[in-house]
């Protein structure tokens, strides 16, 4: 079993998000939801983006972790990724981290990645944000820097396809991402 802080993404804490979070909670898994946008949920990226900007939920995020102990596993979801890949980076004791639709090039923050601390990337090909913004190569340049990790791209365009409370949701790519991700936790156990 791994502890996992979970971090939602730009819409906030979705009832897709508490879905994902239930589906590591069955398996075994100890998983933490903080809500970074104190029950705000929003229909549009747009609106949680300026709302997340007005908040500074990155750092809520990363304050999330302060009472938590420092074995985490971090999972971020799209705007999610921000705080999660810090945390991994600078926080000390992280066991893994799993970057869901989003990812920033390591030199973003003010540590390098943890050469002992494996990463597994999820996104779609098409997805305009993951792929078309540059989230896809940084992956792939984090992977080289992290042994044992991995860089998981799906068929689709579909940005949130991990959120099942949300039009773009792709189940057959999510249950594809669960089990790669139980898969991945196993060794962190």
């Amino acid at each position: 079993m791994s502890e996992i802080l979970l971090l939602h993404h730009a819409l906030g804490l979705t009832d897709g998000v508490r879905a994902f979070a239930e589906r590591l909670r069955a398996a075994g898994h100890l998983v933490h939801t903080p809500d970074l946008f104190d029950g705000h949920v929003f229909p549009a990226l747009a609106e949680g983006l300026a709302y997340a900007q007005r908040t500074d939920s990155a750092e809520r995020g990363v304050r999330a972790a302060d009472n938590l102990p420092p074995d985490l596993v971090y999972i971020g979801i799209s705007l999610g990724v921000m705080p999660a890949q810090r945390l991994t980076q600078t926080r000390p004791g992280a066991r893994a981290a799993v970057l869901l639709e989003a990812c920033v090039p390591p030199d973003a923050f003010d540590a390098p990645w943890p050469p002992t601390v494996p990463v597994q990337i999820h996104g779609m090909d098409a997805d305009p944000f993951f792929a078309g913004d540059g989230d896809l190569d940084a992956a792939r340049a984090l992977v080289k820097e992290a042994p044992g990790s991995e860089v998981h791209v799906y068929p689709g365009d579909q940005h949130l396809f991990t959120d099942s409370s949300l039009p773009s949701y792709d189940a057959a790519a999510t249950d594809l991402a669960v089990t790669r991700i139980l898969t991945f936790l196993r060794p962190t156990a």
